[in-house]
């Protein structure tokens, strides 16, 4: 007869059996040989010898280290050892119990002379003849306690059960991640019957009642699932009513239900348990007690069969009464429970007689959003990741619910003060004040040092150095916007691979090809402005700055600079250019047509000496005045000693073209500077639409949507501030297209043009790395960067070795960080998650990459 063996998805089984019971085999058989740890395997690797009894203390630190990790990660761990000792088995019950998860012992009990027998087969071992005795009779022993020191024991009995066996997994109860939604979370209810068949149909559930009228079911026309974070009971003026709603939504598969402790404490009252009839339970009793003997034995069972918590849509949601930390997610224990039923509290109560809590949201840091009750608030604030949804409807306040993944919250207010709170349901919220920053929204440096970098969803985890991070620490600490309005870093951009073309350092040339190699089929080239990037949040109004980024000093939106600076060292003019934009964007209709009340936009602002005017006249204008200075001197004395008959003419004609080069690096950076008086003479070149209400748009649309918003923003701006961005499109397979493109390039730089950057159109093949976008600029400018006598052919084929495999990592990884940032904030994650790769990118920055390029 089969023997099935049901072990925890997650948890820990201990193999126990005497030397020669066959624990390795029956391992190998039934587990990954990953989840295995085998006390043989460990003394081998501490000695070089599994039979080196003198290391067994240091394989068993070694054993208990590799399974107190595997059981912290989450993993099934099965300990292969004799493990007939009850003593040898606690510190690995205790490492279960530390872990908060499930144990499991499974005994192969095999006759003696089957043990004596596999182990004299074994050349490898040499085992003295009282061991397996001795380890047989301490076995024996110690089965008698087996079922006190594990959750479920199982003994196989001889060689024939051993071999047909069979192990199956079983999941947590609390586990569902498989239920995806999209689910209504319902604060605590406390008898509150009428109220909550309001906000049921509020949410758009469908009643269902029976022929007394009373509801009995409630389902959403749109599969939506109720879900209800406990303490149903207690206080109000119908928990009977609750109840039979309530279970019979989960009984048909319309709701799901984590217990409270109000629930747990009315199990206890119903089984006959001495318990305190306070709080509210003596209601539920009396309520209780009118209705049918088997409607109570329904509730009792329903009641104490809820469990501590659910986790949903693959962990991106968690459900428990008074919230739950991280590490216990998906944990069971009696330490998980009660800290899902009553919180985490430090022993000691309040003036009122209420325990004091620890703020455990203040310090959650977890990727899963948890959603809770338990402590009343007046209104419900997102706190980190996190959220309570009591909003004391029973003490006359409101049953409150959220929508997800919306995150929308729907509420409805009580009929009256169903019962009067012992403390004021004022001085039960720790909120503060509408807008204001909260400590929980302030990134840590441990934020990123933890987690040694920033994980995305474009390139998985992306590394910061401490010495990048503390610098990066710094800026956005010392120097940054408000850190409410900094929710992007524009990435660097790579360029493209050196032109073997003469007198070129860079060419379209290239660019195409790389992209056609990469398998696309079209690009699309945008002008590359010469100005200074610029970063726009904007907000429709004021309204809408304070509700979804809770700025409230009247400002609606930041302008900031690639390292989160404010654009304008003056307020007005940042706001000016914002007004102006907001403008466009409503005259352009796109408030509306995208469904959103904020944008960030983009954008090159123009001209460069509006914002690096100091820059200019430090670098660029010295250099160009000193050659303009000493190169026609030079000349004019070389001129003098060729008259006197010297032979200075190729020094002469060297000097005479570096006076040529000295004018033209003056023009190169000349025509990108001219005066502005307030914003006249500014122009604002937008050409990303990177997100808005619910969309990653730098995501999700492709790059001509881009370009025609913000051609449609300039045609709505009357002012000129607004300017456009020209483009042009490639077909890679066609050589005609390549080279009116070229050609496009070709007179954009020579009429004063920085360049162009060579952007991917269509699907980007899956299996390999393309870059984001690859800057093309002109001949002429690139005099600015790598200096006037750049073009001479000993420079040129000098600067044809640039490396620029560092810049094409750093530009990758700070795209992937971007898009991260993005979608953290579209997500509503709080305000530190949104910083990780935001601070990241800035990290990034100090990498030690040829600043040139």
């Amino acid at each position: 007869m089969n023997r099935e063996i049901v072990v925890p998805d997650m948890g820990l089984v201990v193999l126990v059996g005497v030397s020669g019971s066959g624990k390795s085999h029956f391992a190998r058989r039934h587990f990954k040989p990953s989840q295995v740890v085998s006390s043989d395997a460990c003394r081998a690797m501490v000695s070089d010898d599994e039979n080196d009894q003198s290391a067994t203390v240091d394989a068993f630190e070694l054993l208990h280290h590799i399974v107190r990790t595997r059981l912290r990660r989450g993993l099934l761990t099965v300990v292969d050892a004799t493990n007939v000792q009850p003593r040898s088995r606690q510190q690995l019950v205790r490492l279960a119990k530390e872990q908060d998860v499930l144990s499991v012992a499974i005994v192969l009990d095999v006759p003696e002379q089957v043990a004596r027998e596999r182990n004299a087969a074994r050349p490898d071992r040499d085992l003295p003849e009282h061991v397996v005795p001795r380890q047989r009779r301490e076995l024996k022993r110690g089965l008698r306690g087996l079922g006190r020191e594990f959750r479920r024991s199982y003994v196989l009995d001889g060689v024939e059960e051993i071999d047909a066996a069979t192990v199956s997994y079983e999941r947590s109860w609390n586990d569902k991640r498989e239920l995806t939604g999209p689910f209504d979370v319902i604060g605590d209810v406390h008898g509150c019957r009428a109220e909550l068949e309001e906000l049921l149909a509020d949410l758009g559930y469908e009643i269902a009642r029976d022929p007394l009228g009373r509801a009995e079911d409630a389902r959403h026309p749109d599969g939506r699932t109720a879900l209800f974070v406990g303490d149903l009971v207690d206080r109000g003026p119908d928990t009977p009513g609750v109840l039979r709603l309530v279970m019979g939504m989960v009984a048909e598969g319309h709701a799901l239900c984590v217990s409270g402790n109000h629930e747990n404490k009315l199990v206890r009252a119903l089984k006959g348990r001495n318990v305190k009839v306070t709080h509210g339970l003596a209601e539920s009793l009396e309520q209780l007690e009118a209705e049918p003997a088997e409607f109570r034995d329904r509730v009792l069972t329903f009641m104490d069969g809820l469990i501590s918590h659910y986790v949903l849509d693959g962990g991106k949601l968690v459900v428990a009464h008074a919230g739950l930390k991280e590490e216990y997610h998906g944990r069971s224990s009696g330490r998980v429970r009660s800290f899902a039923l009553y919180g985490d509290t430090t022993g000691e109560t309040d003036e009122y007689g209420f325990p004091v809590r620890y703020p455990w949201a203040k310090d959650y840091r977890g990727t899963a959003m948890v959603v809770y009750g338990h402590t009343p608030v007046l209104e419900p604030e997102w706190v980190n990741n996190t959220i309570c949804l009591d909003t004391g409807c029973v003490f006359g306040g409101k049953l409150t619910a959220l929508r997800y993944p919306e995150r929308d919250l729907v509420s409805r207010p009580a009929r009256r003060v169903w019962y009067e709170p012992v403390r004021p349901l004022e001085e039960e919220t720790t909120a503060p004040e509408a807008g204001s920053r909260r400590e929980t929204d302030v990134l840590k440096i441990d934020d990123v040092f933890d987690l040694d970098g920033v994980q995305t969803g474009l390139m998985g985890r992306v590394t910061v150095r401490e010495e990048n991070a503390l610098a990066a620490l710094e800026v956005m600490s010392r120097f940054a916007i408000d850190p409410r309005w900094l929710v992007y870093l524009p990435p660097t951009m790579a360029p493209t691979a050196t032109s073997t073309l003469p007198g070129f350092l860079e060419h379209p040339a290239e660019a195409f090809a790389e992209y056609r190699k990469a398998g696309l089929d079209r690009v699309v080239c945008e002008e590359k402005h010469m100005g200074s990037r610029a970063v726009a949040v904007v907000c429709r109004d004021v309204d809408v700055a304070a509700s979804r980024f809770g700025v409230t000093d009247g400002t609606a939106g930041a302008l900031f600079t690639r390292t989160g600076r404010a654009f304008f060292p003056d307020r007005s003019r940042n706001e000016a250019v914002l007004a102006r934009l907001r403008d466009a964007i409503g005259a352009a209709g796109l408030w509306d047509e995208l469904g959103t009340g904020w944008l960030v936009l983009d954008c090159e602002l123009m001209p460069w000496s509006a914002k690096a005017m100091e820059l200019i006249r430090t670098q660029y204008a010295a250099t160009g005045a000193a050659a303009r200075a000493a190169l026609p001197a030079a000349g004019a004395v070389l001129e003098r000693a060729a008259d006197r008959g010297l032979d200075v003419a190729d020094l002469r004609d060297r000097v005479g073209a570096r006076t040529g080069n000295a004018a033209l690096f003056r023009d190169a950076y000349a025509r990108y500077c001219w005066p502005v008086e307030g914003l006249d003479g500014v122009r604002l070149a937008p050409f990303q639409v990177l997100a808005g209400e619910g969309v990653v748009y730098a995501a999700e649309r492709d790059h001509l949507w881009h370009l025609t918003v913000a051609d449609r923003l300039r045609a709505a701006d009357p002012t000129g501030l607004l300017t456009a961005t020209g483009s042009h499109v490639v077909d890679l397979g066609a050589d005609a297209s390549i080279e009116e493109a070229a050609a496009w390039w070709s007179t954009l730089t020579g009429s004063g043009g920085e360049g162009m950057v060579v952007k991917p159109l269509g699907d980007l093949p899956g299996d390999r790395k393309v870059q984001p976008g690859l800057k093309c600029r002109g001949r002429e400018y690139l005099r600015i960067i790598y200096g006037p006598d750049y073009t001479e052919d000993v420079h040129l084929d000098r600067l044809r070795d640039r490396r620029l495999g560092r810049k094409r990592s750093q530009a990758m990884r700070e795209h992937a960080l971007g898009l991260e940032a993005l979608g953290r904030l579209v997500a509503g994650e709080p305000l530190w998650r949104v910083h990780q790769p935001v601070f990241a990118v800035l990290a990034l920055e100090s990498e030690p990459v040829d600043p040139r390029l």
